[in-house]
């Protein structure tokens, strides 16, 4: 049995600075570095990538919402191509500064309100994905497991990953309880590695109510910009290779 373990990162802008990217590339295996429209910048987008490739991390691009001041966690309504045409942009940008280091884009994840949008949404969510596909058509498409996000990766023959959250409990339909609401955001390091052993070993998403919701996994998300995203990853890696689950870089599988 195996997974991977990755955290969103790049987040900082200017001087600025949001978690310790340094500290959690040591640790995680993939890192979905921001793209500047929700955070980030081309300095930070650089040394980001730059570290990772040091460290031998996968590498993704996690295009959000144009929107830095809400950290892309608000919801926008806008026209599909428009959006499209931003997930362009900044996929691209992605593609040009792994370039520019040596370095590949492996892996798509989009963020915040735009990640919890699509995997309500699968129209939303294919049409993100046919945009990140029509720039980077080699990538391996990261999915909220068993959502809509998921559904549309199969409907359009991608290859895909599986992923679930360590630092987040799940509605019974297993999109992710609102990030205002009490115990949504696991800060816990110890429970966060028991509950994804759990997990993985089961393969399944385990709710705040106890529904089981049969899936497979092949990544577990850290984020980066929580003030115990670092401990928290240790803790996840720590308490999987206990149980005898390697922690590697997924392949990515297909429909």
């Amino acid at each position: 049995m195996q997974v991977d373990l990755n955290a969103d990162m790049g987040e900082s802008f200017g001087p600025w600075k949001m978690g310790d990217d340094a500290a959690l590339l040591g640790t995680v295996t993939s890192a979905s570095i921001a793209c500047g429209a929700h955070a980030g910048d081309p300095d930070v987008m650089a040394s980001t990538m730059r570290i990772a490739l040091e460290n031998g991390v996968g590498i993704g691009s996690h295009p959000g919402f144009a929107d830095i001041q809400g950290f892309g966690r608000r919801r926008i309504d806008m026209p599909l191509a428009s959006l499209q045409n931003s997930i362009r942009c900044q996929v691209g940008a992605s593609l040009g500064m792994a370039r520019s280091l040596g370095a590949t884009v492996r892996h798509i994840k989009l963020h915040g309100a735009l990640g919890n949008m699509t995997s309500e949404d699968e129209d939303m969510a294919r049409g993100c994905y046919e945009a990140a596909l029509s720039t980077h058509p080699d990538a391996i498409i990261m999915v909220l497991a068993a959502t809509a996000q998921e559904r549309a990766a199969r409907s359009l023959g991608a290859a895909f990953a599986c992923e679930i959250f360590a630092d987040r409990a799940y509605n019974a339909d297993a999109t992710l309880v609102d990030r205002r609401k009490p115990g949504a955001v696991i800060h816990e390091a110890e429970l966060a590695g028991k509950r994804m052993v759990e997990m993985v070993k089961a393969q399944a998403i385990i709710t705040e109510d106890g529904t089981r919701i049969e899936t497979p996994i092949d990544s577990i998300c850290c984020h980066g910009d929580t003030p115990e995203a670092v401990d928290i990853a240790a803790s996840v890696r720590r308490t999987l290779e206990a149980e005898g689950i390697t922690v590697k870089a997924f392949d990515g599988r297909r429909a």
